[in-house]
This record gives C-alpha cells, structure tokens and sequence, in this order.
C-alpha cells in the first residue's frame, strides 16, 4: 500500500505527459487549420483588444448637474398684459437636472372656497335626487352638497369657487417667447476609479467665451448654453405643437474617455431625444398627450383666503448623465491575453489532436491510397504522415 502511493506520488510530480499528434501533410487540411487560427488571432486582435478594449479597465462617473434658465416672457390676455421671468416659468426654481418650463396655461383667478355649481359635462343631474350629498366623484372639483343647480343642471360642490375651466386650451401657446429661453447647463463628473474630476466648462470655456456662445452642434459642439428652440428642434419635435400641451424631452451628456491618452480629450458631447410629446401623436391615438400640472398662488383678501390657480403646460427637460473612462491596466491585458492563448490550446488540441486508433487508421489508410494520391490529388504531398510519440 505504502509502495502504491509512493508510486502514485512520485507519477504525479516527476512525470510530464504530451498528447500524441498526427502531422498530415495535406495542403486542404493545413489551409483550413490556418484559416482557423488567423481566425482566432483575428477574433483576438480585433474584438477583444481593438473593438472591446480588453487591456483597459473601466469606471462610471460620479456626477452632479446645475441648471440655469434666462429669459423673458411677455402675455397679454383680456387686455392683461404680463411679463414672466425666471422665477414664474421654471419649476422647481432650484436648478435641478429635472425641471419644467411653462409654455402655456390656464388661469383661474379669485377663486375662494365656498359653494358653487360644477361644470357642464360634469356632474350633470335633474333633480337632487341625482346628487348625493357628502360624496366625491373622481373627475369632479368637490363635495357635492347633494342640490342640482337649475341654471346649469350640474350638482352644486364645495370647493374653490369658480371652478376651473380647462376645456378649451389656449391656441397659439400663451408663451411663444419661450422659444428664444437660454438654458446653461453646469455638469461635473468623478471617476473615483482613475481619480479623474472633469467639468463640462473644459479648456477653453471661460466666462468670456460663454458670454457670447451658443451651443451647435456643428460650430459650437462644447457650448453648454442652449436656446429651448433649438433643443426641441433637435429633439424631433416642433415647438408650437409641443408647447401648446406640453411633453419632454431628454439631454443626454455623454462621457466617454480614453484616459490613455491626454485628459483634455475627455470631452462631453451631448445628445436630445424626445421623451413623449411627439407632434405625429394626437388625442386619436392616445389617451393622453402632453405633459402638465397645477399649481396655486394663495393670498387673503379682506381677511378671505384666495387663491390664483394655473394649469401649467410645459417642457419637462431631464438631464441625463452618461459616462465610461477607460484606461490601460496590466490584469485585463494579462487576462485577454491568456484567453487567446487558451483558445489556440483548445484548437490544438481537439482539431489537432488524435488518439492511438485514429493514428493507426490514418496510417493505414494512407499506406493503402498512397499509390493513387500521388498521382491523382495535386493537393497531397506523398500522403505520408509523421507522428510524435508521447513521452514519460
């Protein structure tokens, strides 16, 4: 026993076996065992290292976006004229990479609570037997009271009084001017990997140059001022139809650098796609189209509490931050490079590789054909075929 696993021992460590290969001098076979392997050396070459930069490692960015909105907007409805800054089109007002522009409304002044009848198409009924009192209905702005107004043949709510009528949305938008808003974008991101920080104010973009630039995607690609017109322009949308009833639209600001080379190559580029609000979409096709929301101003009136309410329509802009940095690390490079040399092993080994029996019938056969080969395959060299013998 002792014996046997000292030899079983010393087998393992003192012994080295190679597989027995056949070597066949055929021109087909050798011309496909070479197109196998310049395949694998292309698949190497090409996709792993040139096309999947497998000797490179990978991080995403840490990031962080600033907005700011410019411009003035001008309205004058029932001889009430308006001017609209920033602080009245731009919700939330804190500069987040999700905001909404107002590009179109209806407003309801002096509404104060108290009793009043609901809108026609609303809570219709004829008699009070068809309104009951203390209960809700879904589409409805109240309480109903449970009393049918005459006059208008709806039930009687509490709830500010007069009820909004939002039927009939302003057309052309209220807001056109809102065409000609600047929106400056500040982005900063931090590959914590590589130990990176890069802002989207790259070289050459100081305060004198975005005083006077507007972005293009042509002549000026790095510009982070942008006029709302050309964004939805470039999104795909027209911007009378979006800013009549609203939609949204993306801005995707992509990182992609190659930290190999020069930090100041890594640049941002960015892209708009639109969200939902397409002009080709209308009310046939979809149950509903556009974005908006409300929104009220609250005051007191002779001690009466008020309020101004707007149905906002507007532009929702979502910032969107994508990144990849790529460097050269020495691991993946290693770990390609040892999985293409795995896989010329394996076609070695299977493609190459034969067993004792296959040998001898492949020496038999050739034996046996080596007459006719010769003169008839112009692609067989003799037909011999050299062997190397497994050693221990």
């Amino acid at each position: 026993m002792k014996s046997q696993i000292t030899n079983a021992l010393s087998d393992f460590f003192f012994e080295y076996e190679t597989p027995r290969q056949v070597l066949v001098r055929n021109r087909r076979v050798g011309v496909v065992c070479r197109l196998i392997q310049l395949g694998v050396l292309a698949y190497i070459i090409g996709w792993v290292f040139i096309y999947e930069k497998g000797y490179q490692s990978t991080d995403t960015a840490v990031s962080s976006v600033f907005t700011k909105m410019k411009g003035v907007g001008y309205t004058n409805v029932n001889a009430n004229e308006r001017v609209w800054d920033v602080a009245d089109y731009v919700f939330p007002p804190q500069g987040d990479s999700s905001f909404v522009v107002m590009t179109n409304y209806i407003i309801t002044e002096g509404q104060s609570m108290g009793k009043c009848p609901e809108l026609k198409g609303k809570h219709n009924c004829s008699s009070d037997a068809d309104c009951e009192g203390g209960s809700f209905k879904r589409t409805g702005h109240g309480q109903m009271t449970g009393v049918c107004v005459n006059t208008t043949k709806t039930c009687e709510v509490l709830a500010w009084c007069p009820v909004e009528d939002d039927h009939k949305i302003p057309d052309p938008p209220l807001l056109m001017s809102a065409e000609n808003y600047t929106l400056f974008i500040k982005n900063s991101v931090t590959f914590p990997l590589f130990g990176v920080t890069r802002s989207n104010l790259v070289e050459g973009i100081d305060a004198a140059y975005i005083s006077k630039c507007l972005h293009d995607p042509e002549n000026a690609p790095l510009c982070p001022i942008f006029k709302l017109g050309d964004i939805v322009k470039l999104s795909g949308f027209n911007f009378e139809t979006i800013a009549r009833v609203g939609g949204a639209i993306g801005i995707v600001v992509d990182w992609t650098c190659n930290l190999d080379v020069d930090i100041k190559h890594c640049k941002p580029k960015y892209n708009f796609h639109g969200l939902y609000g397409n002009p080709a979409e209308t009310d046939k096709v979809r149950a509903s189209v556009g974005y908006n929301f409300r929104y009220a101003k609250h005051y007191l009136e002779d001690t009466i509490q008020k309020r101004t309410l707007l149905k906002v329509f507007g532009i929702r802009i979502d910032i969107i931050v994508q990144s990849l940095a790529r460097k050269f690390d020495i691991i993946p490079t290693l770990t390609a490079i040892g999985s293409g040399v795995g896989i010329f092993g394996v076609h070695d080994s299977e493609s190459l590789g034969l067993d004792t029996s296959v040998y001898y019938t492949l020496e038999a056969n050739a034996r046996q054909v080596q007459g006719t080969d010769q003169s008839n395959d112009p692609d067989s060299e003799a037909g011999s075929i050299e062997t190397g013998v497994s050693k221990k």
